[in-house]
């Protein structure tokens, strides 16, 4: 199996954070050296470690958001 290499090209923000450090974050990330993409996903405090998570295109980021902006409306 081969690795998965990553590189945080730049931190957007926290969504929250558990009792051992972990964090929620959106994040621009380029996954095994590709075209960066938007990221959420639960991070280690060394970012190191990852949980599972959700990639966008910024295509996708921006359909995403008049959906969200429904939901806080209702």
């Amino acid at each position: 199996m081969s690795d998965i290499t990553f590189e945080i090209k730049k931190n957007i923000g926290t969504l929250s954070k558990n009792a051992k450090g972990w964090a929620k974050e959106l994040n621009v990330v380029s996954w095994n050296g590709r075209e960066p993409k938007y990221d959420i996903r639960e991070w280690s405090p060394e970012h190191d470690k990852m949980g599972k998570g959700l990639t966008f295109t910024e295509e996708e980021l921006k359909a995403l958001k008049p959906l969200l902006e429904s939901i806080a409306e209702s």
